[in-house]
């Protein structure tokens, strides 16, 4: 009964809404519509305050994940919420920037379609039953776009250094890793999926052979019983 119970509480903890790693998700997210509205007023002293909330979001970023695991506050909100928090936030930033007319079309392009490429290929992964987890790669990515894209938020030299320009060069640094990054998901997914239905192969021929071998025992048996009531 207790065993039962601590499930029942488990499975109910998954599906709780109200922890600290999902309302530090909502923050993030309720910050998405300010950093953009900041971009669209086109005043230095703007851009500095959208780079601020960036900031700030991307520190959301890094605390909800160690207080959901630090806490076992894991939840199935949490896991839907936090990558498309993420993928909110970058994208909608991408995209305020090249209509600023700071970064070219073409990187946000990539980088979008790359982001949207890897959700699909996890997706599939996961109705294959495998788990794609992160490479070190796309963390560092990651970590690459959040330093880069406040940098070139900000517009401007910052005690004589050229924040903007080596914003861009990470930006391009890290679509570079972008590009390197999705290779190791889509070798790793082929490699995951090939492996899982070896897995499913074996299965079924062990189950095949379990199931021959159970019928021979029962012949077996049948024909015992037979002989010995002959014997009689």
């Amino acid at each position: 009964m207790q065993e039962g119970h601590s499930g029942r509480t488990h499975n109910e903890s998954e599906l709780t809404f109200n922890t600290t790693p999902n309302i530090l998700t909502l923050i993030r997210m309720g910050f998405v519509p300010i950093i953009v509205g900041c971009l669209f007023v086109k005043q230095p002293l703007w851009d500095v305050l959208a780079a601020i909330a960036f900031i700030i979001a991307s520190i959301t970023d890094a605390f909800d994940g160690y207080i959901a695991r630090a806490q076992k506050a894991v939840t199935v909100y949490g896991k839907l919420m936090d990558p498309l928090a993420d993928k909110f936030l970058v994208v909608s930033s991408l995209v305020m920037l090249q209509e600023l007319g700071r970064i070219h079309p073409v990187v946000v392009i990539i980088l979008i379609c790359r982001e949207i490429a890897i959700t699909g290929l996890r997706a599939l992964a996961s109705a294959e039953g495998v788990i794609i987890a992160a490479s070190k790669s796309a963390k560092w990515k990651t970590a690459t776009q959040m330093v880069a894209i406040p940098m070139i938020m900000i517009n401007q030299k910052v005690l004589g250094i050229p924040i903007f320009h080596i914003g861009l060069v990470l930006l391009y640094f890290s679509l570079l890793i972008s590009l390197w990054s999705a290779k190791d998901y889509i070798f790793g997914f082929f490699k995951a999926v090939k492996e899982k239905r070896k897995q499913k192969v074996l299965s079924r021929r062990l189950l095949r052979q379990a199931r021959r071998e159970a019928r021979l025992a029962t012949r077996l048996a049948m024909k015992a019983k037979r002989e010995n009531k002959n014997s009689y």
